[in-house]
């Protein structure tokens, strides 16, 4: 046996050992299910997004096929179906304004929760209070919010902004709370001793230190406002059009179009998937910190 083939051999030695004894078989298995799962739903929406009326077909070889041509009528009809930049606008509107007002509000009540429960048992109260919020499903405070919303004239996206402000507090509060016992005491007392004021302390020295807790908080109530279909079809009963609402429009009694539905859908798409692009780096280390509590 020549150098060669011995070196070959010991190659695939190597190699066996690595796979076999190194692998983490069940784990890799799960990972791969997982990937299958995310890319099989994308790989059909883009598909049948692209595709005509015409090559949509009962037969599973024609929903999976590639559609013949690529053509960008699909999306052409639904942005205007959808009346799209209306809808967008709308979208935005709230959606960047809810994630501004919970970044700065519920990062405040987060760091006095943070800072004070340890110390003073009624603190500790208002923190379980809040975040017992995220238990309470929104079918129960439905009816009771659209005649509220009604009575006070908010039934717009003011009440929408409002309320999704209110919805994301439980879960956000917690994330803030708990990310700030990585944070040592020692910095805030530094700058009292150098005179600041508990004011400026948070936006000097704790705000700027929580940016991946900001971010990881962004997305997540981004995530949830931009996708969210029931509360602003509830409390503003059609007046306006987010992009969730406005893809109704695809879903008729006698069927639906799933070819403009689906376009529609990447399009809604694109923007949340740019911010998550954005804020990804902050993200794990965010969500990371924040769990320990």
């Amino acid at each position: 046996m020549d150098n060669q083939t011995m070196k070959n051999n010991s190659f695939f030695d190597r190699l066996k050992v690595m796979l076999f004894r190194h692998t983490n078989w069940p784990v890799t298995v799960l990972l791969l299910l997982g990937i299958i799962t995310v890319i099989f739903p994308l790989y059909m929406t883009v598909v049948i997004a692209f595709k005509q009326p015409s090559e949509m077909t009962n037969s599973i070889s024609g929903i999976l096929s590639l559609p013949k041509s690529f053509s960008l009528s699909n999306f052409k009809e639904a942005m205007e179906v959808t009346d799209f930049w209306n809808s967008l606008a709308n979208s935005l509107i709230i959606t960047i304004s809810t994630v501004i007002i919970s970044v700065i509000l519920h990062s405040m009540l987060g760091y006095v929760l943070g800072r004070t429960q340890a110390k003073r048992k009624g603190y500790k109260f208002i923190y379980f209070y809040i975040v017992s919020g995220m238990f309470v499903p929104f079918a129960i405070l439905m009816m009771p919010l659209v005649k509220q919303t009604a009575m006070l004239h908010l039934d717009n996206m003011l009440g929408v902004i409002i309320l999704y402000t209110v919805f994301y507090m439980p879960m956000n509060v917690m994330l803030y709370s708990g990310y700030l016992t990585n944070i040592p005491m020692a910095l805030e007392e530094a700058a009292y001793v150098d005179g600041a004021t508990t004011w400026r302390t948070y936006w000097t020295v704790i705000f700027p230190i929580m940016k991946p807790m900001h971010a990881t908080v962004a997305i997540l109530t981004a995530l949830g406002t931009w996708n969210d279909v029931m509360t602003p079809l509830v409390i503003m009963s059609g007046s306006k059009n987010t992009l969730p609402l406005a893809q109704l429009s695809f879903q008729t009694q006698f069927g639906a179009n799933y070819n403009l539905a689906f376009a529609s859908y990447l399009l809604a798409l694109l923007p949340i998937i740019l911010f998550y692009i954005i804020c990804q780096k902050q993200i794990l280390s965010g969500v990371v910190n924040g769990a320990v509590k």
